[in-house]
This record gives structure tokens, C-alpha cells and sequence, in this order.
């Protein structure tokens, strides 16, 4: 693997940990609850189950904000904000990456606390600060512990918490939803959805990047751009540390045949992608990626934490200048307690 170091120094990914910004409204206001969880559903049964217990016996108030349409995810967000800064509230995401995603975009700069219950297969966001995916565990998180920066990635002002992509990684989340309709929710559905779309093909992209002050023409089936330590670890990439050190991580591949593609994809399952010469990473704060076609598209197609959206040329990816006020424990997850 071929790693480009990143320009010296991360200030403000420092600022972030240490916390030199202005702390948000106390943590002890009542909850906003973004809750985007199937209506009828057990799972959502036992959380609303969950929430009412918790909050009770801790004599917090609370309110449910149903998602009943997803296309009004992001103005139930935004209200949600709304109400918490005229309450000195928390909002609060109670869903998949998406829901995740979609408030904290809503939360960030506004001074709120946020807090999450996470419902997702894979919760790396909330698995990196600590959280528990169990909801009753989660919600003793929300009630008493206090709000601590994390790091938020932006493409184009788009917030990702865990991953920004485009090229073939998009084209892999499209394809899973299908099979995790057909055949649920697991790691084990994911990595068959993935075997799947990389049979039936793909093309590359070819980009001109921007980065560190240098520009260069890449071709490449895809770019991965991580916010996430954790994902880092398990894909086997050393960028963890960048990522703590508040970079983000770029990830290229070389373009290679089919079946040297799936043979990345059983590296990646193993946690050992980060050991071959076939990618490519750079650590880095701002990355700006243009078309280096000369009519290239206005406008591609990107995944941002499992969501694709269609976003217009160049892309700029960045780490926020501000934190995002994240209700979490003291202490890391066991899995990123250090050695």
C-alpha cells in the first residue's frame, strides 16, 4: 500500500478533542427524538419501549418525532433543532447511518447537543465513541453522560460522519439495499451483494485531485473518503491514526482486473486491505476532486454514510471546522481503547 503523508500539523482536529470551542446548552433539557424506525415492527416496539422506561424512571422528559414519510427526514431534523435550542434540549437520532446522518447535518453548528440510538447493522459511528447498539444501554449514555466534540466530514457542506465515496463503492451500497430487502439484514448479505455487483462489472473513474498542494490525474474503479478510526482499523488500514489526529482518510484503487477486485473485497473481510500495493491513501484535512475528462460530468453520483445523492463537479472533502456536540461516555469502546 502506497501512503501519502499529510502536510504538518492538525490544529484543529486537536481543538476538536481537547474541546477549545464553545461548549453547546447543558445535556439535562429535554430529548427531541428523531425516530425513523419501521412502524409496527418489533424492533420498534421494543425501543419506543425503551426510550419511555428510561426517561421515566429518570424523570426526563422526552418526545418522539415520528419519520413517517423519509423524504421529510431532513425538515424533521431541522424542527427537531428547532425546539431543542428554544427548550435547551437534545436532539437525538434513533435509526440506521442514515437517520444518523441526516440529523446530524441538521445539529451541527447549532449549538445542540446530539445524541444517538443507534439501529443500524453496522453502527460504526456510534461503535467508535462508545455507544451501545442495545437501546436500553444506549439510553443510560443519553441521561448521564455529557457532550464531547467528534470529528464531521463534509463533501460539498454535505455531512458524513463514517464515509464519503463515489465510483464503485456507491454502486456496492445500491446493490446491497436490494438484497437486504430480499434476504434482511447481516454482514454476511453485505459481503454477497458485494460478490455480486463485482461480477456483473464496472468502470473507472478518472479524476484530478487536489491535495496538500499538489495535483495529480488518477484512474481508479472508486474513492473512499473515511471519517472513521474504527472502519480504518477493521479494513486493515493504518489512516486510524490520522483520522484521531483529525484528517480524514482518502483511499484509492489502482484499476485492476475482475478477479484481482474480488480478491480485495475478500482482503477487506479480513481486515487486510491495507497490505497490498493496489491502493492507494492519503491522509489529508481538504481534498478537492475534479474530472480530468474534458467533458466530464457536471454532476456524480456519491454515497455519504450509505446515502447516495447526486452532488455537482468538484467535489471538496473536508473535516468540519467545528465538532459535532456528541452525548457519549468518557472513556473509548473496548474495541478503540488503546494496546
Amino acid at each position: 500500500m502506497k501512503t501519502l503523508q499529510p502536510a504538518a500539523g492538525a490544529a484543529q482536529g486537536q481543538a476538536v478533542r481537547e474541546g477549545r470551542v464553545p461548549m453547546p446548552v447543558p445535556t439535562t433539557g429535554p430529548l427531541f427524538i428523531v425516530f425513523n424506525l419501521g412502524a409496527g415492527s418489533g424492533d420498534e416496539a421494543r425501543v419506543r419501549a425503551a426510550i419511555q422506561q428510561a426517561c421515566g424512571a429518570a424523570g426526563r422528559a422526552f418526545e418522539l418525532m415520528d419519520v413517517d414519510d423519509p423524504s421529510k427526514l431532513p425538515a424533521l431534523a431541522r424542527e427537531a433543532v428547532q425546539r431543542a435550542q428554544q427548550a435547551q434540549g437534545v436532539v437525538v437520532a434513533a435509526g440506521g447511518d442514515g437517520t444518523l446522518n441526516a440529523v446530524a447535518q441538521a445539529v451541527l453548528g447549532s449549538g445542540c447537543a446530539y445524541g444517538v440510538l443507534p439501529q443500524g447493522t453496522f453502527n460504526y459511528f456510534s461503535r467508535t465513541h462508545g455507544i451501545p447498539s442495545d437501546t436500553a444501554e444506549a439510553m443510560q449514555v443519553l441521561l448521564h453522560a455529557r457532550a464531547q466534540p467528534a470529528q464531521v466530514g463534509l463533501v460539498n457542506g454535505r455531512v458524513f460522519l463514517v464515509n464519503a465515496s463515489l465510483g464503485l463503492y456507491p454502486k456496492l451500497l445500491e446493490d446491497r439495499e436490494g438484497w437486504k430487502q430480499q434476504f434482511g439484514r447481516s454482514r454476511l448479505v453485505a459481503f454477497g451483494a458485494g460478490l455480486a455487483t463485482l461480477l456483473r462489472g464496472y468502470r473507472s473513474l478518472r479524476l484530478r485531485i487536489e491535495v496538500q498542494g499538489k495535483t495529480r490525474n488518477v484512474r481508479t474503479p472508486t474513492l473512499f473518503v473515511g471519517n472513521n478510526a474504527l472502519q480504518m482499523e477493521q479494513l486493515g488500514f493504518s489512516l486510524a491514526k490520522d483520522i484521531d489526529g483529525g484528517a480524514l482518510a482518502a483511499i484509492m484503487l489502482r484499476p485492476v482486473s475482475r478477479l484481482s477486485m474480488l480478491a480485495l473485497l475478500l482482503r477487506g473481510a479480513f481486515g487486510k486491505l491495507g497490505d497490498t500495493d493496489q491502493v492507494i491513501s492519503i491522509p489529508c484535512v481538504r481534498l478537492n476532486v475534479h474530472s480530468a475528462r474534458a467533458f466530464g460530468a457536471r454532476r456524480v453520483k456519491v454515497a455519504t454514510d450509505g446515502e447516495i445523492v447526486w452532488l455537482p463537479m468538484p467535489l471538496e472533502f473536508a473535516v468540519a471546522r467545528e465538532p459535532l456536540w456528541l452525548i457519549r461516555p468518557d472513556t473509548p469502546a473496548p474495541e478503540r481503547a488503546a494496546p
